[in-house]
């Protein structure tokens, strides 16, 4: 489908055009403005896998109804919206990352293992998505792809997404000094060929600064 994403990085957000009789599935709440020959819906999708992320358990599915049509997406996070054409291919997405996909991809939600799930900033479940087709997805500040050829870290808190033929494991950096003073403690480190895409902020570090001018009441005790 053609698309256009504007206002990079810093406030994205994506409109695709929606051919007669195709659909395009969205995120739940993330539709700003739709031609008024589009159908919407709500499908069931990622099981009760979704709701232990705090994502929402459904997908809006828009449908070109007559002629072509046109959907605008805003996703929540300020920050930028990347793209990904499959053929054929997988890519795995942070469970709050997704933001759309075409016809023809599989959404899938795959459980991480106990270590990754807890420390790699990605969440207990990766969105897994194959197939042929489109596939959009946004992070928190702009959006930078990393290809990978032999081994790379990154810290678990900027991971968004990443391509089949990569694997990872969460590694401590650092003695524990590192990890309880620094902020700097556990990170991910991906092994193999492929693609790694990484955000410029991330929230933790955000909640950390602002946390400083937080102002606390004073007891008057």
């Amino acid at each position: 489908m053609n698309f256009n994403i504007e206002h990079k990085p810093d406030f994205a957000w994506l409109t695709v055009q929606v051919p007669r009789g195709q659909k395009l599935f969205v995120e739940a709440s993330a539709m700003a403005s739709m031609s008024s020959n589009i159908k919407m819906s709500s499908q069931f999708k990622g099981g009760f896998r979704r709701f232990f992320t705090g994502e929402s358990l459904f997908l809006s599915e828009f449908k070109a109804d007559g002629v072509d049509g046109e959907v605008t997406i805003a996703p929540g996070p300020n920050g930028d919206i990347g793209h990904i054409h499959l053929q054929n291919q997988t890519v795995y997405l942070s469970s709050s990352s997704y933001v759309a996909h075409t016809e023809g991809l599989n959404y899938e939600t795959k459980f991480q293992k106990l270590s990754a799930g807890l420390l790699s900033g990605a969440g207990w479940f990766l969105v897994k998505m194959s197939g042929l087709g489109d596939v959009w997805f946004n992070g928190y500040g702009a959006l930078t792809e990393l290809d990978v050829q032999d081994e790379i870290l990154i810290d678990n808190g900027h991971l968004v997404a990443f391509t089949d033929g990569l694997d990872y494991d969460i590694i401590k950096l650092g003695g524990y000094k590192s990890l309880f003073f620094s902020g700097e403690g556990f990170v991910c480190r991906f092994r193999g060929q492929g693609k790694v895409y990484v955000q410029t902020k991330k929230p933790s570090a955000l909640v950390n600064w602002a946390d400083g001018y937080r102002r606390v009441q004073k007891s008057s005790n």
